[in-house]
């Protein structure tokens, strides 16, 4: 078994012998790829952490996934051209809930009322407060790299009259990025902090519904945080990336 622990707080998605001989049917594995199927996770056989300058592993972008578990295993990593093709030729199904973190294709949780009014009571508040000074995109992609596209719960981007019709924002035209967590509280603060810090998003916020706390991560510097806060209490809270505009988050775990 590839982990014990695989599945308490990271979502790994299994593949089956059938989507396995799919890939490699529509060479999305390429006919020489050195690689298994273990427990539903194709493993490369070369190390990566033995792999030359000349070697077909390629190392991670960033640390976002040193904390998951088996991090020291190689799992074998996806392109995003791969990723869309898995759906093009059925591998994922088109209303799959998953996202592509560091080339590895990571299931995500189930959404209940309370994430899911969560995230329209924030959407709603920030379009009120926005006007045209940004987008407020839910549920949808941001493209960080050729290996990563994470699906935050709602992202703030640069206006644009197009709404990016043409091709995904990346980091250079993300404000803010918030994360909902009901049940993936480790997954967002282990993972998904350290790959936003690495690709520069500017302030990322994580609402914690269990705990209600609201937890912030802002000032990047040399591809950190290095301002991390957290409160039971939020107020009128202003948005770093964007000047003169403040939000009023009193009601945002209800009265």
């Amino acid at each position: 078994m590839v982990s014990v622990v695989m599945e308490n707080w990271l979502l790994r998605h299994r593949f089956t012998m059938e989507d396995y001989h799919r890939m490699r049917e529509f060479g999305i594995l390429k006919s020489d790829a050195r690689v298994e199927l273990i427990e539903g996770q194709i493993i490369d056989l070369t190390d990566r952490a033995a792999a030359d300058d000349d070697a077909i592993l390629l190392p991670r972008e960033s640390n976002a996934m040193d904390a998951a578990p088996d991090s020291w295993m190689p799992i074998h990593r996806f392109t995003v051209e791969e990723y869309y093709r898995m759906a093009e030729v059925g591998v994922l199904e088109p209303d799959a809930r998953v996202e592509l973190i560091e080339g590895e294709v990571i299931d995500m949780a189930s959404m209940g009322s309370l994430h899911c009014g969560t995230v329209d009571w924030l959407a709603e508040l920030f379009r009120k407060m926005l006007s045209q000074r940004a987008i407020v995109r839910t549920q949808g992609v941001v493209a960080l790299s050729a290996f990563s596209e994470p699906q935050p719960d709602i992202v703030l981007l640069e206006w644009r009259q197009d709404f990016y019709r043409k091709a995904h924002p990346g980091a250079p035209e993300t404000f803010l990025i918030v994360e909902v967590s009901d049940s993936t509280l480790r997954k967002d603060q282990m993972v998904k902090i350290p790959l936003f810090a690495h690709f520069s998003v500017p302030e990322v916020w994580i609402v914690d519904l269990p705990n209600e706390r609201l937890h912030f991560y802002r000032s990047l510097r040399d591809g950190n945080y290095t301002d991390v806060s957290s409160t039971a209490k939020p107020g009128v809270t202003t948005l770093s990336a964007l000047p003169g505009v403040a939000v009023d988050l009193s009601d945002l775990f209800g009265s």
